[in-house]
């Protein structure tokens, strides 16, 4: 047998224990069901008007029905006739953690199966429904009590009154077979989760997260993991459905939401108490002004960060300096320059200050680009290292002052970075927060930062033990919320045009967070890491409140192995720049390994490339700026799902990578395969115009489009005003291809 043979047969083997490892992985466990059983003549049927709502008991099938006043016949919430829609448990979980990912093997102790109902109490201003759930030899009581708190918003709240063992609790409700379900957070693999089990916990993105080889070359490393294809930093317990019903779960435990039954959803939570918001509308914009209104939208955005171009550069000042007088040469509009080394070449190990051996001149180097209009960019973590100089200061101040999160022995809970130890900040610890806090004010402002990417919010450890008493388990998705107010009042300290950037994030995040970015993607064409998981992350987090969201352009992460490299080509540069200039932020990166990745500054062709594209890019400001305004105000994302706008067009549900919309007026979809110099793009109902070409389709329809490299599929509305100008200013200043 040769090489080669061996090298594919090897490659064909590592795929198939990828495959089969994903399914071992699978989240949680499966689902319980059990019946209800009830006495007609103590709980006879009941129409109840709560408000705006109606609440219905129907004792002949033994279901419970909610519906919205406004649309008469149309259940917004409804339980399965006859069937239990509380069950609980006692459950014994564990928990493994690598690579920052959390992988949970779930055992039910003892279960209870079997749902009674037995009182009704309608009250003015809720309506209260009691029971009892038989587990075996014990029998436990719960309560489910259900207020319409505003105007479309109802609440659902469910309580096992039984002791802290049973901590398991599962709500099953209808579905429709035809329904489908979106949302569920930042999400980079899917877009309709119908038929899924989507786990709601805070996780690193991953390496490879189902694409092969990758995710098994990952897989096989001591210290990273690949995650699978529901890994996701910002997860979100909200979805919102193809027959305009939205739900939001309320708890902030693990979570699993299991849609893998055609006619019933059935939530598990690691608690014995459970909270539903319901949202009512008849549009997804409608629902999503109200789910904002509720759980807060940012400030709009201060001009500059979408102004031109942010540039992430690395390698020290005189490599820094030399690529910007070169970018100024091009006339590339340049927003900022993010300095990924600014504190030295690992950024997990954050020193506080600046990395004198790389920039030495470092104030003399800032004062030009302030100067100049531009911004600077660097990065921070809530962890602190046992390293030389200030850093390691920082850290031995954390671990005397006992501000950093502990084990179970009462020790700092470590980690290890090569040979160095780094602690978690302990942000539950009031004082913990003030001193970090400060040390970020002194810092950030010292170095003259206008942004700052406020890293790894991800990582609090299962079982750590906190300042405030509470379990870890329960801190951990609320952990990026806290790290985000931290580095809010941060930015609100330091000044009114200061901005953070982070990843990771919960329901509240998008309230407090100005800026998301995507993540880490793989250098790559692929679907759940690479260029095209990129673009469904855009799609999914617009419809949880992530209003303000962006990928780096080029991807970030390389791997190198015997049998595969990942290494950026300059056919996906150029189509991930594309891609980018047509949403919110322009940003470029060099990679984890920028030797061997091409670059904005590798040829002649690549800086013009990068010319055209920023010019393009900032030639749609104006645009930008009336869709940050409308996002602040509505809910809607500047970068948008098409079925925001065609919400009754099937057609639009089977998007994931394929088409994005920026705003109501354009409609871009990319090119994410390698050597191709056509895409198939479904526009919807309308008239659409081709950019480049001018030419009109009708929507409706799917079209084979002419998109070579330079010359990405793009559209708008005919007649549309911004569409119009944008071609114009593209022929004034021969931007055309």
């Amino acid at each position: 047998m040769n090489t080669r043979t061996r090298n594919f047969l090897l490659l064909v083997a590592s795929i198939t224990l990828g495959l089969w490892l994903g399914r071992l992985l699978r989240p949680g466990a499966e689902q319980l069901t059990g019946r209800l059983t009830f006495d007609p003549q103590q709980v006879p049927s009941l129409d109840y008007t709560l408000n705006h709502f109606q609440i219905r008991w129907d004792a002949e099938t033994g279901q419970l029905i909610l519906e919205d006043l406004s649309r008469p016949g149309f259940a917004l919430w409804q339980t399965l006739p006859g069937e239990a829609f509380i069950l609980a448990a006692q459950g014994q979980e564990t928990v493994q953690q690598k690579g920052g990912i959390s992988f949970f093997r779930d055992q039910y102790l003892l279960v209870c199966n079997e749902q009674t109902l037995e009182t009704i109490e309608p009250k003015p201003s809720a309506i209260t429904m009691r029971g009892k759930l038989y587990c075996g030899p014990e029998t436990i009581s719960y309560s489910l009590n259900i207020r319409a708190t505003n105007v479309g918003i109802a609440q659902l709240d469910f309580q096992l009154e039984a002791g802290p063992a049973f901590n398991r609790i599962f709500l099953t409700y209808a579905s429709a077979p035809e329904e489908h379900f979106f949302g569920f957070g930042e999400q980079f693999s899917y877009f309709d989760m119908k038929g899924r089990r989507v786990p709601i916990w805070v996780n690193q993105q991953g390496i490879g997260r189902g694409d092969q080889p990758a995710t098994l070359l990952v897989n096989l490393s001591e210290d990273t993991a690949s995650g699978n294809p529901l890994t996701t930093p910002a997860p979100v317990p909200f979805y919102l459905t193809s027959q305009m019903r939205a739900v939001q779960i309320n708890n902030q435990e693990y979570l699993l939401l299991d849609l893998e039954r055609p006619d019933r959803v059935q939530v598990q939570a690691f608690a014995n108490d459970l909270s539903l918001t319901l949202f009512s509308g008849e549009t997804p914009e409608e629902i999503l002004s109200t789910y904002a209104n509720l759980n807060g939208t940012p400030l709009p955005l201060p001009t500059w960060i979408y102004s031109g171009a942010v540039i992430d550069l690395q390698g020290g000042s005189k490599k820094t300096q030399n690529l910007y007088r070169i970018l100024q040469a091009y006339q590339i509009p340049i927003a900022a320059i993010r300095l990924t080394d600014w504190s030295g070449p690992m950024s997990t190990l954050w020193q506080g200050e600046v990395d004198r051996n790389l920039y030495p001149d470092w104030e003399s180097m800032v004062h030009q680009f302030t100067q100049d209009g531009v911004r600077l960019l660097v990065s921070t973590t809530p962890y602190v290292a046992e390293i030389e100089g200030f850093g390691g200061k920082l850290f031995r101040t954390a671990v005397d002052q006992g501000y950093l999160v502990k084990t179970q022995a009462g020790q700092p809970y470590l980690f290890q970075i090569g040979d160095t130890n780094i602690g978690l900040i302990d942000l539950t610890n009031q004082e913990a927060f003030e001193w970090y806090k400060q040390i970020l004010i002194e810092q950030m402002t010292k170095v003259g930062a206008s942004a700052w990417i406020a890293d790894l919010g991800g990582g609090l450890p299962y079982d750590a033990v906190l300042a405030s008493g509470q379990a870890a388990s329960t801190v951990h998705n609320m952990y990026p919320v806290l790290w985000a107010e931290l580095n809010r009042q941060v930015a609100a300290t330091i000044g009114e045009e200061i901005v953070f950037l982070q990843d990771t994030g919960y329901t509240h995040s998008p309230g407090i967070v100005p800026l998301f970015w995507s993540g880490e993607h793989l250098i790559s064409w692929g679907k759940h890491n690479g260029i095209q998981s990129a673009v469904t992350a855009l799609n999914t987090s617009g419809l949880s409140g992530f209003v303000f969201n962006h990928s780096e352009i080029g991807g970030s992460i390389n791997l190198s192995h015997p049998l595969v490299t990942y290494r950026r080509s300059e056919e996906l540069f150029l189509r991930w720049m594309e891609m980018n200039a047509f949403t919110l932020i322009f940003r470029l990166g060099e990679g984890s390994q920028p030797e061997k990745n091409i670059q904005f500054y590798s040829n002649e062709n690549m800086f013009q490339a990068l010319a055209r594209w920023s010019q393009i890019y900032a030639a749609l400001f104006d645009y930008r700026q009336t869709l940050i305004t409308e996002a602040v105000q509505s809910g809607m994302p500047v970068v948008r799902h098409p079925f925001l706008h065609y919400p009754n067009d099937p057609n639009t549900w089977r998007i994931t990578y394929q088409a994005f919309m920026l705003g109501s007026d354009f409609l871009v979809a990319p090119v994410t395969e390698p050597s191709a110099n056509t895409v198939t793009v479904y526009l919807p109902p309308g008239q659409w115009t081709h950019l480049w070409s001018g030419k009109t389709y009708h929507g409706g329809q799917t079209f084979e489009i002419f998109a070579p490299v330079g010359e990405p599929a793009v559209f708008y509305l005919q007649g549309s005003a911004w569409g119009e100008k944008l071609r114009q200013t593209l022929e004034a200043q021969g931007l055309m291809p």
